[in-house]
C-alpha cells in the first residue's frame, strides 16, 4: 500500500513537470518558432503560451531587434587597380522569425558574404579618389542591394556604413605628403594674407597720419593768420584811439582858448602847432592858407627874437 502511494505522488509530480515545462512565456521583442513533430507549427509572439507535450517543440528562439553586425576588413580592388582594405557595419532587423529560420542554414554568415560581394562589385566601378570621397553614395547602393538580397530570409537591412577605408601603405604616404603640402600651402597663403592686411593697415595709418598732420598744420596756420589778423585790428583800433584822443585833447584845448577871450591870432597859432603835429616831421612842405602865412611869418619872427636877445 505505500509503494502504491509513492508511485502516484510520483506520477503526479511526473504530470505536473511536464504540465510546466509546456507552458512558455515569450518575452517582449522576442518570437517563438515552433514546430509540431518536426513541421513548423507557427510562430508565437509576446505573452503566455502552452505547447503540447512530446509533440511541440520550440524550435528557434528569434530576437527582434535592431542588432548590429561588424564584419572585419574585406579586400576591394578599385577600377584604377589599387588593392585596399574596407571593413563595413551592417544594422539589421529580423522582419519575419520563420524565413529567418528556415530561409538560409547561416544567416550571418551570409550576410557577410553577400556584404564582401557587394562592395568589391561597387568599389570595383570607382576610382581610388572616388572611394574616398563617396562614402554615402557607396552606402546607399550597398543597402538598398543587401536590403533586396535578404528579403527572402526575412531580414530587413535598414543601415550600411563604411567604417574604415585602408588604402596601401604607398597611397597613405603619398596622401600625408600631399596633405602636409596643401596645409603648408594653406598656412603660406595666410601668411601672405596677414602680410598684406599688415601693410594695408599701415599705409592707411600713415595715410591718416599725414591727413592728420595737414589738418593740423592747417588749423595752425588758420589761428597764426587769425591771430596776426587780430593784432592788426587791435592795433589799427588803438591808433584811430589815439588820433582821436589828440584830436580831441587839441579841440578841447582850442574850445578852451576861444571860452577864454583869445583872440583869432591866437587861434591860427593853435592851429600852425596841430598843422605841426599832423606833419610830426614827416612832411618837408605844408601849405598854409594865405590868411595864415603872415602869422606864421610874425610867429617865426618872434620865436627868433627870443632866441637872440639883445644886450
Amino acid at each position: 500500500m505505500p509503494a502504491l502511494i509513492y508511485v502516484l505522488i510520483a506520477l503526479v509530480v511526473l504530470i505536473l513537470g511536464i504540465f510546466v515545462s509546456c507552458i512558455k512565456i515569450v518575452p517582449q521583442a522576442q518570437a517563438y518558432v515552433m514546430e509540431r513533430l518536426g513541421a513548423y507549427q507557427g510562430t508565437w509572439s509576446v505573452g503566455f503560451h502552452v505547447k503540447t507535450p512530446f509533440l511541440d517543440r520550440v524550435a528557434r528562439r528569434v530576437n527582434l531587434k535592431e542588432q548590429v553586425a561588424d564584419f572585419p576588413p574585406q579586400p576591394v580592388i578599385t577600377k584604377d587597380n589599387v588593392t585596399m582594405r574596407i571593413d563595413t557595419v551592417v544594422f539589421y532587423q529580423i522582419t519575419d522569425p520563420k524565413l529567418f529560420t528556415y530561409g538560409v542554414e547561416n544567416p550571418m554568415m551570409a550576410i557577410e558574404n553577400l556584404t564582401a560581394t557587394t562592395l568589391r562589385n561597387i568599389i570595383g566601378d570607382l576610382e581610388l579618389d572616388q572611394t574616398l570621397t563617396s562614402r554615402e553614395t557607396i552606402n546607399t547602393k550597398m543597402r538598398a542591394a543587401l536590403d533586396i538580397a535578404t528579403d527572402p530570409w526575412g531580414i530587413k537591412v535598414n543601415r550600411v556604413e563604411l567604417k574604415n577605408i585602408i588604402p596601401p601603405a604607398e597611397i597613405q604616404n603619398a596622401m600625408e605628403k600631399q596633405m602636409k603640402a596643401e596645409r603648408e600651402r594653406r598656412e603660406a597663403v595666410t601668411r601672405a594674407e596677414g602680410e598684406k592686411k599688415a601693410k594695408i593697415l599701415e599705409a592707411e595709418g600713415a595715410k591718416e597720419s599725414a591727413i592728420l598732420r595737414a589738418e593740423a598744420d592747417k588749423q595752425s596756420a588758420i589761428l597764426r593768420a587769425e591771430a596776426q589778423k587780430e593784432k592788426m585790428i587791435r592795433e589799427a583800433e588803438g591808433e584811430a584811439e589815439a588820433i582821436l584822443k589828440v584830436q580831441q585833447a587839441n579841440a578841447e584845448g582850442i574850445r578852451l582858448l576861444k571860452d577864454a577871450g583869445a583872440d583869432e591870432a591866437v587861434l591860427k597859432i593853435k592851429s600852425l602847432e596841430a598843422f605841426e603835429k599832423v606833419a610830426d616831421g614827416q612832411a618837408t612842405t605844408i601849405l598854409l592858407p594865405a590868411e595864415l602865412q603872415g602869422i606864421a611869418s610874425m610867429a617865426a619872427a618872434f620865436k627868433t627874437a627870443s632866441q637872440n636877445p639883445k644886450v
